[in-house]
């Protein structure tokens, strides 16, 4: 028999019980629209993450301070650190130099008031982190030098203290008791790392009247040190230069390890991918599991099929139908099942991925080909691996023992 015929006969025994047909798809269409709607989910998540990550700056870098396990010694980065890393002539690869001293104060505008990390840095770490602002000017040289009390605003920071439309340049504000002038508001930034809830002030200022601790050398501690790179192609050089100046300062012999972390946007990108792809194969592991429900059903079905229709196996049997015939005509019915379904989920998971998208801005979904490619073949693989089990049973049906069957 032809595979027209077989293809033809196998959609005339799926449309005689065309309600058994539908809610034998149904787990199918389920659990195929849960894989597109989830994995697309996993995409969306890694995709806004990676964009976040890159925005930040392709060459730029963060320097932490890092205690191993063989150092009892505490382990400071310093902002005399910071100074001999913002020397040209020792880290030629280097386009600018941030150090940041963070905390924690309590910032009282009028009447409103919040809690709100301050950031004493200096004025390359507008450049450094690609900051914009929205109102005034950021830090300058001459009020680091001045150790001036302004401070520059994050956007949400101005949120919790301002008036919506509230111009706040000039304005004052008190962090823990000590009156600042505002100078700035940065441009939102959202996302990784974002700068949203701090308030920038002179670090010589933060040093003097906020942060006051030393190291036992007496030097003033930093928290995190920023730097760009001059070019993406020297973010390797940067590492190299940074590494040997910083062991040099902090008097590293040959054997000991780095008491600080250099750590790049690409490091940062890497474990990124790493965890949001775990989360997307979890996501798509859960919905797997509705697959495999939805392949127990089609297996269910087709073998109440074969039982219901063994008289109509032995009369074909009987004037000429093989066994192939047999076996193609069930495991047919069996792959148009699940490829309907298949189909029919996709549509369903789309949309449902495109519903999730627009109903929560925050949750971005990313449906790509693979993601349907991948739907489709597993869909139609269902198919064909439960369905090979009743097509091989209808197969193996004896002529005259299955003409007997009442």
């Amino acid at each position: 028999m032809s595979l027209y015929e077989s293809l033809r006969t196998a959609a005339t025994g799926l449309t005689t019980n065309k309600m058994r047909a539908a809610l034998t798809m149904l787990g199918i269409i389920i659990g195929v629209a849960s894989v597109v709607a989830l994995l697309s989910i996993g995409q969306g998540v890694e995709a806004s993450i990676n964009s976040q990550i890159q925005s930040i700056g392709s060459n730029l870098l963060f320097i932490t301070p890092y205690q191993s396990q063989d150092t009892a010694a505490p382990a400071h980065l310093t902002d005399e650190d910071a100074q001999a890393l913002a020397d040209p002539w020792n880290t030629p690869a280097l386009a600018g130099v941030a150090p940041v001293m963070q905390g924690q104060r309590r910032v009282t505008h009028n009447d409103k008031a919040a809690n709100l990390t301050i950031s004493g840095t200096n004025s390359q770490y507008k450049v450094v982190r690609s900051l914009d602002l929205v109102a005034g000017g950021f830090l300058t040289e001459a009020d680091l030098a001045g150790q001036t009390q302004v401070a520059v605003l994050g956007w949400q920071a101005y949120s919790d203290l301002f008036d919506e439309g509230e111009y706040p340049v000039g304005q004052t504000l008190l962090i823990d008791g000590t009156r600042f002038e505002v100078v700035g508001v940065l441009k939102e930034q959202g996302g990784f790392g974002a700068d949203d809830n701090a308030i920038f002030v002179p670090l010589t200022t933060a040093q003097a009247r906020l942060f006051t601790q030393r190291t036992l050398s007496g030097e003033h501690p930093v928290a995190t040190i920023y730097v760009s790179a001059i070019s993406e192609t020297q973010v390797d050089a940067a590492i190299g230069q940074i590494r040997q100046i910083l062991r040099e300062r902090h008097d590293l012999a040959t054997d000991d390890a780095d008491d600080f972390q250099v750590t790049s946007q690409q490091a940062i990108l890497d474990i990124a991918s790493q965890i949001t792809g775990i989360l997307t194969i979890f996501l798509g592991a859960i919905a797997g599991i509705s697959l495999l429900v939805g392949g127990i059903g089609i297996m269910n079905i087709m073998l109440v099929s074969v039982t219901e229709r063994t008289r109509e196996v032995g009369i074909r049997k009987a004037v000429g139908a093989t066994k192939r015939d047999i076996l193609l005509q069930f495991l047919l019915e069996a792959i148009a099942l699940s490829f309907v379904g298949g189909v029919l989920g996709i549509a369903l998971g789309v949309s449902g991925a495109n519903l999730i998208g627009n109903l929560s801005p925050d949750l971005t979904t990313r449906v790509t080909a693979s993601i349907l490619a991948l739907a489709a073949g597993v869909a139609s693989a269902v198919g064909l691996v439960f369905g090979v089990y009743p097509a091989m049973r209808a197969a193996n049906l004896r002529p005259i023992e299955a003409l007997r069957y009442e």
